[in-house]
């Protein structure tokens, strides 16, 4: 089955956010109509111009009263960053939890309203973005989509709960989903919180980059672009009421990975980073297998070390404005 093979309408939540523009950029270019709700947090890129049949509404998923009649909603919008979650929870409890519930509940109250109205209303297509955090860390091996959820921090903890909830509401209301989980994105307009941006920018200001654990963590690492791509692959060709993990042939350390940028910016890892550093709640090792959906036809594009000098280069224009 192929979804895009017409023109669709396309609620996307989080459409400002990092991953979720780069979604609305690609989905109006292929000719899609995007109503895109997001409710301006510090992450949101604001002055965006998209192009191609588009609205967006400010709006808190958590919040919403109604829904618009589209073909799929694809939910990007979440609280993200794990330090921030351990300092302060209750937010993500609101994004993360009560706004994939309150999108559930109200595509489940149209359906019933139009039953008790005799009017046509179809469901539609559900798309939760997740993460490979819901499953915690593994020393060795992969993570499989169905693979027990052990959540180590108040970020992952909430992203596993949305999950639940949208199995829970497809099994009880027969709502359908499609369930992505993705590992560390990288890309332009990713926010100077993660770990990527955040190197090149405290090395272009001068000042130390925070290394926790010792740079010891090992993360898997997909450009944005892949992710995107992939994400459109499930929502094409993916079967109803399945899981697909998305990631790369690329694992690094966040040594390694601070070490790379060190090296394209040339300046030594030792000068320029803080490594006393540590944050509770931290996991040693992600890693996702993305075999089923490479099944479908996906495969990744971009290298790391190949992106960075553009990435740099965009960050450098973001400090000087």
């Amino acid at each position: 089955m192929r979804r895009f093979n017409k023109k669709l309408t396309i609620v996307v939540t989080g459409g400002l956010g990092f991953i979720g523009s780069h979604f609305v950029d690609k989905v109006l270019e292929m000719g899609h109509r995007v109503i895109n709700y997001d409710k301006e947090t510090y992450a949101a890129h604001t002055n965006l111009k998209f192009k191609g049949d588009y609205e967006y509404v400010k709006a808190d998923i958590a919040e919403l009263k109604a829904i618009p009649f589209c073909d799929i909603i694809v939910n990007f919008a979440a609280e993200s960053h794990v330090d921030n979650s351990i300092e302060e929870s209750f937010s993500f409890m609101k994004s993360n939890i009560l706004g994939v519930y309150n999108i559930l509940e109200i595509l489940k109250n149209t359906k019933i309203n139009s039953l008790v109205s005799a009017w046509e209303y179809n469901f539609p297509l559900f798309v939760q973005i997740s993460t490979d955090e819901v499953f915690g860390d593994i020393e060795e091996g992969f993570f499989e989509e169905e693979a027990v959820h052990t959540p180590s921090n108040p970020y992952s903890a909430t992203k596993s709960a949305a999950e639940q909830l949208v199995v829970a509401w497809a099994r009880t209301f027969d709502i359908p989903f499609l369930l992505t989980r993705t590992t560390n994105n990288y890309g332009p307009r990713q926010n100077s919180e993660k770990l990527i941006p955040r190197a090149i920018t405290d090395i272009i200001k001068g000042e130390k980059v925070p290394i926790h654990g010792g740079g010891s963590y090992v993360r898997n690492w997909i450009h944005v672009e892949d992710n995107v791509n992939a994400i459109l692959k499930i929502i094409d060709a993916g079967k109803v009421n399945e899981s697909y993990h998305i990631s790369s042939d690329e694992e690094y350390s966040v040594k390694q990975i601070v070490e790379m940028i060190c090296e394209e910016m040339k300046v030594n890892y030792e000068d320029v980073t803080d490594t006393s550093l540590d944050r509770s709640g931290a996991d040693v090792r992600y890693a996702l297998n993305c075999e089923k959906l490479k099944d479908l036809g996906w495969s990744q594009e971009k290298k790391l070390k190949q992106s960075l000098p553009e990435i740099i280069e965009y960050y450098r224009k973001v400090l000087n404005g």
